[in-house]
């Protein structure tokens, strides 16, 4: 894989747009409607309503260190593939270590971001196939609805006169990992990208017969065609980009991760920047441990 000029980057990011379906016709600032702010130990909660999408409201969670002032560093957070949604942000998941990211996040001072996405948290209430066929229907994609939602999201912080719009990092668990560098690759306002436990390589996932371990929200219809997994995390660089993955993950064979490292570490290193791409790999399965916590925080505080 050899590293793409800037007009071939900006043409191959736009290729993989147009694979995401019709997307809304929505433009400007994203709205928000702050409902009301609590108080917790390490941080202030705002709970919003953003305007995304012009189709559906969306609950979100806005997270500041007390006492912060200025400009901050800001983590737009992905949940993962659970119900509780944007509520990982504070509480995580049995799968994830405590404290939530919020409190991990603000003890370092770094606001985030997170908001349910599309049929999880307050958004749900239909299955996820009867909300992808009837999408498929009206011309959209799941996933580029949800993509389209994030980038929406990131015009919503870098509005915000408590955010560092050049300070803008994206990570997540999961389903949340695969919109961190599917966000990452599309809009290089994010500066900083960190994914948990979901960098999967397509053709390797197909080997493993491992299809069903994602749910139907994760299937783009011709991507393949375009783009390996490795080409689109190459759309990142030369961006500080760390992956954490399990040895023992069923959904990231371990020989999709190995052809994904070698093909990253070239582009990084044609970038001249090798030291930005990092995977770094963990005797366990689809979890966050402590040990990947440290990592990504550390990760975070210097480059972001």
């Amino acid at each position: 894989m050899r590293v793409a000029g800037v007009a071939d980057t900006k043409a191959r990011r736009q290729e993989l747009l147009g694979l995401l379906g019709d997307l809304p016709e929505v433009r400007g600032p994203a709205a928000a409607t702050l409902l009301y702010t609590e108080e917790r130990e390490a941080y202030v909660l705002e709970h919003l309503v953003l305007d995304l999408n012009g189709i559906e409201r969306v609950p979100a969670y806005f997270t500041r260190p007390r006492g912060a002032e200025g400009r901050l560093p800001t983590v737009l957070f992905h949940h993962s593939h659970a119900a509780a949604g944007k509520d990982e942000l504070l509480s995580g998941a049995e799968y994830m270590p405590p404290p939530g990211w919020a409190e991990a996040l603000a003890r370092r001072g770094i606001a985030a971001l997170c908001f349910d996405a599309w049929n999880f948290g307050e958004r749900r209430g239909r299955t996820e196939s009867e909300l992808f066929k009837e999408m498929l229907w009206k011309g959209h994609v799941l996933w580029g609805m949800m993509v389209f939602d994030s980038v929406r999201a990131l015009d919503y912080l870098a509005a915000r006169e408590d955010v560092d719009p050049a300070r803008i990092a994206t990570a997540g668990m999961s389903m949340g990992s695969t919109m961190a560098w599917w966000l990452a690759a599309l809009d290089t306002r994010i500066k900083v990208c960190v994914d948990i436990c979901c960098l999967t390589d397509f053709d390797a996932l197909i080997r493993a017969r491992g299809l069903d371990g994602h749910g139907i929200y994760y299937y783009v219809p011709r991507l393949l065609r375009h783009f390996t997994t490795a080409e689109i995390n190459a759309l990142v660089a030369p961006r500080p980009h760390l992956a954490l993955a399990g040895d023992f993950d069923r959904l990231t064979p371990p020989e999709g991760l190995d052809s994904i490292d070698r093909q990253l570490r070239q582009v990084y290193a044609e970038h001249g920047a090798p030291e930005a791409w990092r995977l770094s790999r963990h005797p366990v399965g689809h979890v966050e441990t402590r040990a990947m916590r440290v990592e990504a925080l550390a990760f975070l505080q210097r480059w972001l």
